[in-house]
């Protein structure tokens, strides 16, 4: 584990969304947020949440055949899924140097592996792991984009 990285137990899919609502106060617009997990991990569980901390009333669902879904509140929400994408060039069809580059937004790729040669070095990156029924582990590693001392907002506020 490095000095900027979390990892933390969720027990339950709202104990999933709640984490993903207090990291959207941590977020700051204009980030990306790559999310890396096998089916089923809770990634679209986690950006459900970061929607609702920026106060969207959009529910949220995965964009698997749309690619992209945008949730307007108080900072709008990109939320790209690339598990139907063959290569990481296929991204410059969905005109991603926009996504990636939003003055008032966030930027969360699902499956964000699929397009690591573009993602920015400047992100945040999700790893979420399947622990049983309803556990999920959830890795974050934050790569330059964070506030100092977001671990520490975090985890207070989630325990």
């Amino acid at each position: 584990m490095t000095s900027d990285e979390l990892t933390i137990k969720s027990t339950s899919p709202d104990e999933t969304e709640r984490l993903g609502a207090v990291f959207a106060t941590l977020i700051p617009s204009g980030s990306v947020v790559a999310l890396r997990g096998d089916l089923a991990a809770g990634k679209t569980c986690l950006v459900r949440g970061l929607a609702q901390g920026f106060h969207s009333a959009d529910w949220v669902t995965s964009p698997t055949f749309t690619l992209v879904n945008e949730y307007e509140g108080d900072t709008k929400l990109y939320h790209l899924d690339l598990y139907r994408l063959d290569s990481a060039y296929e991204m410059i069809d969905l005109g991603y140097e926009e996504l990636f580059d939003p003055d008032n937004a966030i930027t969360v790729v699902e499956w964000a592996e699929r397009a690591e040669t573009l993602l920015p070095q400047k992100r945040v990156d999700v790893y979420l792991e399947y622990g049983g029924e309803e556990i999920r582990t959830i890795r974050i590693v934050n790569r330059e984009c964070l506030p100092h001392g977001w671990q520490q907002s975090l985890q207070q506020t989630i325990t």
